[in-house]
């Protein structure tokens, strides 16, 4: 039987181990919560079955990455918060791999990197504007999608001897914006804001490190801000600085109203190309400099790696030289 229930989790579980035609398929799969026995022993019948005739092809054929991205589309994207698009993605990727074996996925990237162009609008094809190459990020983007598409099928359904994306390489990204604001700065973009709901936001993001949405969502319990639903999904505690306590607990503007505010305030004060989200890596620069430590301020913004905080560690030039210039100083 390759159904059992998991008590922990309260969900059946799919569970396929054989050995056909001398290599060894394995698969495992964690069923929808929703389902009842029966609907578990049908979906056993009919996944142990596929699973034999892929072991079984003729030839022994190889298993193909159109194969691979059919169960990850199946299977796990129904999963995942942004399933729908990465599905868009892979179909937008598929005159790259469609009838390739499952060991030349690191051929069919790099002849992604090498050819990939941007999807044209109608308009520009009746036009005949030229192709243009996808940005760096774009196809480091669904190269990741496909090898883990890839790789879930090697792990989970047992395609493959070896780890399909091994040889696999991704372009280097360098998007990181190095847009800081002084606080002068902040208070003079406030000050250009004629609307008080995308003033005080500006405030709040600026003392706080909060992104746009979640300053919408945040609840405030005692003095500080609570996210129980981060971007990384780690529960988040900010402190309210006393600069912006006034500020809390009244109605934020929707996303587009904030936009819309936030626009006219930044081409006010000569700064077109402003991004709101510059306020978070102000805030961060902010701290920094003020002399907390990485560790502390990717607390505050959650940030889960130290990768992350690379961008904000030029405002730490003081610290460093007070701790190089200290070797050697004598202690009163």
């Amino acid at each position: 039987m390759s159904i059992f229930r998991d008590k922990a989790r309260g969900r059946f579980v799919f569970e396929f181990s054989r050995r056909i035609e001398g290599r060894r398929v394995r698969a495992q799969k964690l069923l929808p919560r929703a389902w009842n026995q029966a609907q578990a022993d049908a979906f056993d019948r009919k996944e142990s079955a596929r699973l034999y005739a892929l072991a079984t092809s003729v030839g022994g054929a190889e298993y193909s990455i159109d194969q691979a991205v059919d169960v990850y589309v199946t299977e796990r994207l129904p999963e995942l918060k942004h399933g729908v698009g990465t599905a868009r993605d892979l179909a937008l990727m598929l005159s790259y791999f469609e009838g390739r074996p499952l060991s030349a996925l690191a051929d069919v990237c790099t002849a992604y990197r090498k050819g990939a162009k941007r999807e044209q609008t109608k308009a520009e094809i009746d036009a005949k504007v030229p192709p243009v190459p996808l940005a760096p990020a774009t196809i480091k983007n669904r190269i990741r999608y496909l090898t883990a598409a890839c790789r879930y099928a090697w792990k989970m359904h047992g395609m493959g001897e070896h780890d399909p994306a091994a040889r696999v390489t991704v372009p280097e990204v360098r998007n990181a914006r190095t847009v800081f604001l002084t606080r002068a700065q902040v208070l003079t973009l406030a000050r250009a804001c004629k609307d008080k709901q995308t003033r005080a936001a500006i405030l709040i993001a600026f003392y706080s490190g909060m992104r746009a949405d979640e300053i919408r969502r945040a609840r405030v319990v005692g003095t500080a801000f609570m996210l129980n639903d981060s971007k990384n999904g780690d529960a988040r505690i900010i402190p309210i600085h006393p600069a912006i306590r006034r500020y809390v607990g009244r109605p934020q503007r929707t996303k587009f109203a904030q936009n819309y505010h936030f626009m006219k305030a930044r081409a006010a004060i000569g700064m077109p190309k402003l991004r709101f989200h510059d306020l978070r890596h102000s805030a961060a620069s902010a701290m920094v400099a003020a002399g907390a430590s990485t560790n502390a301020v990717g607390a505050v913004l959650g940030h889960r790696s130290a990768q992350s905080m690379k961008r904000y560690t030029h405002f730490m030039q003081t610290q460093l030289e007070e701790a190089v210039f200290g070797v050697g100083r004598k202690v009163a």
